[in-house]
């Protein structure tokens, strides 16, 4: 079977977006995943017909292991700048992208970044899942490899776990990032971010994500950091997230609130492959 294909990413954060009746199997997405022998991505991006009148097109997400998850916030980005650039997009710059969650909305804006509504913030361990008590709790600690970690928890959408560091530099992403992706608090695995708080408006950040280990940004990861931050006190309403890759922004009103992500989406190359 021939797979047509486009290879996007955003600030290094990598997706191949295709679309058919049927996805690949776990198998042969950890082969197109392979950077060595495949074409290489953090996440395949499944494009469908929508399953609804509230959708315009509706979209899987893939992890480079092959595993399916909820949402991708950079990928979603991708997704709006792949349909601007379809023969009959005929100058639309907006969309309703339905995914596994729910239906997102994205926009293409003056200075071609792609802008698009992340799910509201949910705090409850139901949402993530995350084996905790219900409550108005969002702060945590654990002890992972004899180390006492403090963590905050929030769906985006997706699960994530978000530790305040002093210095991402030196924050243990390869160490911590995998034993609390896969601690038996997260049933369904997680994301986790490490943030640093440079002022009010600008967070330095790296994300180990699940199924996939480090990447050079993550959208949902952005907009769990900043929110986490915002809940604290520490953020202001638009934040400036400095990733591996480049920079996001993340705009956040408040509790009830959906979350905005705003960044570039770039279209490397097209291709066909084998699967």
């Amino acid at each position: 079977m021939q797979l047509q294909f486009a290879k996007m990413h955003g600030l290094g954060n990598d997706f191949v977006v295709a679309r058919g009746a049927a996805a690949p199997a776990p198998q042969q997405v950890r082969a197109l995943a392979d950077r060595h022998t495949g074409i290489g991505f953090d996440q395949l991006l499944w494009l469908e017909a929508p399953r609804s009148a509230a959708m315009d097109i509706f979209y899987r997400v893939f992890n480079a292991d092959g595993s399916e998850v909820e949402q991708c916030g950079n990928g979603a980005r991708c997704i709006a700048r792949y349909l601007a650039d379809e023969p009959d997009a005929d100058r639309r710059r907006s969309w309703r992208l339905g995914f596994n969650g729910g239906v997102a909305q994205a926009e293409l804006l003056a200075d071609d970044q792609v802008a698009v509504q992340i799910a509201v913030p949910n705090f409850s361990p139901a949402a993530l899942p995350m084996n905790a008590p219900e409550g108005e709790q969002y702060l945590y600690s654990e002890t992972v490899a004899d180390q006492s970690l403090e963590f905050a928890a929030v769906s985006v959408g997706n699960p994530h776990a978000v530790l305040r560091v002093a210095s991402i530099e030196s924050a243990p992403v390869a160490t911590w990032g995998p034993l609390l992706e896969t601690h038996e608090r997260f049933p369904s695995r997680a994301n986790i971010g490490f943030m640093q708080v440079v002022d009010t408006e600008r967070i330095r950040l790296r994300v180990h994500e699940r199924g996939v280990g480090e990447t050079r940004a993550c959208g949902t990861g952005a907009c769990a950091a900043v929110v986490v931050g915002r809940r604290s006190g520490e953020l202001a309403d638009e934040v400036t997230v400095e990733l591996p890759g480049g920079e996001l922004r993340v705009r956040w009103a408040g509790l009830g609130e959906p979350v905005w992500l705003i960044g570039e989406a770039v279209r490397a190359f097209d291709g066909v492959v084998a699967i």
